[in-house]
């Protein structure tokens, strides 16, 4: 069942094309098991040598329960979440073999329900002593950074310190990014891809830290790919989620940014970080959205209490790199503004520089395991998501690669409200008035991110890894109203989801949606930093033995989509309200196995009449296919509409 790639297509075994529908599974698996690792509980992070990620993202004995679910409900590919912490948490080169065996299992049951599967090794801003999930808390000691400081002294933003339901601005809901800009996040970062660079005196047994990092992240994640390297539905790996600069490209005084930043909070520069966490004073703007922009609201003293997150002993590794000092006064003074800039006189360019050799060196030691494996690549997100153009150098040889870019609605996602008729359009900074012309901004969106890809080095399929939408819009509504409204409560869940999806379709787009979470609750979510995407929640399954039960806005998501095609996809489109779906496609009658469109039966509950103007099909109502096969080839239309 491994997929090959043709120019922007994924192919099978037969040479039909394949559409990847999929979620990620799962939200919680960025937290430990055990102990409890959810982020609205309090913890100073002294145990994380000792936690276990087995369970994530569900007990083996629930395991049946949740794939048939994913399954039913039309989606075909699954994002598979991991975390490196997860995997060599204890120490390094200390795996946990009680987890891999754990992971072993799980994915030899996704496998028995024809899944394609892709591993997602995780994170976001880093690790979770930094307000994210990732990286094991280990390395901190081998950098010489005390990660119980990082709150006293401002260098990271965690919930687990932070939280307080009464006084909601102490954590507000969306600000973990704030941690890009923070001192612990982006000196991780900076040392992760450009360490023999901007950190040549930094070394952990003789070994400069960016091989040291990046060699433990690679050897965690190959300790998966041997457990899984027989096993036929895994298609990949994602090279990295979500992987940030850190301090690269950037003026050490913050000077010379262009263009929309979508950091919330605090706005820190990095000698402002640097500072900070060294223990000096900063006054620093405060941003917040207003309406649908982000706007300064006011200034605060941080770290008045002096704290260093310094381990005692060690050296500032920016100070020794010559990046500040301490005049006569004992005034901190910039010596070198461009230090993360130039090298050698030459200005530094992070995709071609940085990102690209650690993408092509994850390429290569995956294909030692796997050789056919597809690697799935991504950018900084926002760059990626408003189809920037990006230096990648990733020759096809190096490959096979896929874009799995991140697309969300940036308004929507950042408030935690639906803007339907009013958005925010990041790309053109500029408002946008009206419903059609918020689908217009969608469609053009993804069509911007898919053409990034296309021209790319002869071309990569695109592969949303990650859209979505909280379902705890307008402060938890929904919940409230389901008991007595049931499905009808999500109206403007399903109302967003459905103009996702059709510009998806619009733009013949695979995506893998954020996310299923088997624990997620109405109270906390995904478990995660009050997220709450989950499509799935027990919080809503008043009927255990009704497969649909547990779902969000179901018909959001949940709707006709090609599955395989004898062919090239043309033009697929669905209109909700009508219950009518259209699907063109060049076909090729050299291509023995049929076409496959899902046509969900909660779309379509008193049944469907279908049309095609040439060849034959079959219903399969139990399995909620239809299956086409052609004689000729040539232009090919399908028609289904609902019977009301």
């Amino acid at each position: 069942m491994t997929l090959t790639i043709k120019n922007e297509w994924f192919i099978d075994e037969f040479g039909r094309t394949v559409l990847l529908r999929g979620v990620n599974l799962g939200g919680s698996s960025k937290v430990p098991t055990t102990p409890d690792g959810a982020t609205h509980l309090k913890t100073d992070f002294r145990d994380h040598r000792d936690v276990s990620f087995v369970g994530r993202p569900f007990p083996i004995k629930e395991a049946d329960e949740h794939f048939h679910r994913i399954k039913h409900w039309g989606f075909n590919c699954l994002r598979f979440i991991l975390t490196w912490e997860a995997i060599e948490h204890k120490g390094p080169k200390q795996y946990d073999k009680e987890y891999l065996d754990y992971i072993e299992e799980i994915i030899k049951i996704a496998e028995s329900y024809q899944f394609y599967i892709f591993i997602d090794p995780h994170q976001d801003v880093w690790s979770r002593m930094t307000g994210g999930d990732g990286a094991p808390g280990w390395l901190f000691e081998k950098v010489g950074l005390d990660y119980t400081k990082f709150d006293e002294s401002e260098a990271a933003l965690v919930m687990q310190y932070r939280y307080d339901p009464s006084k909601p601005k102490a954590y507000p809901p969306m600000h973990w990014d704030n941690n890009n800009v923070r001192f612990a996040n982006a000196t991780m970062w900076t040392l992760f891809f450009g360490g023999r660079d901007f950190a040549q005196s930094c070394k952990i047994n003789g070994i400069n830290i960016q091989d040291y990092l990046q060699d433990h992240y690679i050897g965690a994640v190959k300790q998966v790919a041997h457990r899984v390297k027989d096993f036929s539905f895994i298609i990949g790996f994602d090279s990295l989620n979500e992987p940030k600069k850190g301090w690269i490209e950037e003026k050490v005084d913050g000077s010379g940014k262009e263009g929309f930043s979508e950091i919330l909070g605090h706005n820190f520069t990095p000698i402002d970080a640097m500072l900070t966490a060294a223990g000096y004073p900063r006054t620093l703007t405060y941003r917040e959205i207003k309406v649908t922009s982000i706007k300064q609201t006011g200034k605060d003293l941080l770290n008045k209490n002096k704290v260093s997150c310094w381990l005692e002993g060690a050296e500032d590794i920016w100070r020794r790199e010559g990046i500040w000092h301490l005049d006569e006064n004992e005034n901190p003074v910039i010596l070198n503004n461009d230090h993360f800039t130039h090298i050698n006189g030459n200005k530094v360019d992070f995709y071609k520089d940085y990102l690209s050799p650690f993408i092509l060196k994850f390429s290569k030691e995956i294909h030692n395991f796997i050789p056919n494996s597809i690697i799935f690549f991504e950018g900084p997100e926002v760059t990626m998501m408003m189809g920037k153009k990006t230096n990648f150098n990733l020759p096809q040889n190096e490959g096979p690669f896929a874009n799995a870019a991140h697309w969300y609605d940036a308004a929507s996602t950042s408030t935690k409200k639906a803007w339907l008729r009013l958005n925010y359009d990041i790309i053109t900074d500029k408002l946008v008035f009206g419903k059609k012309n918020v689908q217009k901004m969608y469609n053009r969106q993804l069509a911007k991110i898919k053409s990034v890809s296309k021209n790319s080095t002869g071309g990569f399929p695109t592969l949303l890894g990650e859209f979505g939408l909280h379902y705890d819009l307008n402060h938890k509504k929904a919940y409230r109203q389901f008991e007595k409204k049931g499905q009808k409560a999500f109206e403007k869940n399903i109302e967003m989801l459905t103009m996702i999806y059709d510009a998806m379709d619009i733009n013949l787009l695979h995506g893998t949606q954020w996310n299923y979470t088997a624990d997620n609750s109405n109270e906390w979510g995904d478990l995660w930093n009050l997220e709450d995407l989950s499509i799935f929640s027990r919080d809503q399954q008043l009927d255990p033995m009704d497969i649909n039960s547990g779902g969000r806005a179901i018909k959001g998501f949940c709707r006709p989509h090609f599955l395989y095609c004898a062919g090239i996809p043309l033009k697929m489109e669905f209109n909700l309200k009508k219950g009518k779906f259209y699907f063109e496609f060049d076909g090729k009658s050299s291509i023995q196995a049929p076409t496959i469109i899902y046509v969900p039966k909660i779309q379509y509950p008193k049944g469907y009449n279908i049309k095609v103007n040439e060849g034959t099909f079959e219903k399969k109502e139990k399995d909620q296919l239809v299956l086409i096969k052609i004689k000729e080839d040539g232009n090919h239309i399908v028609n289904i509409t609902r019977i009301n």
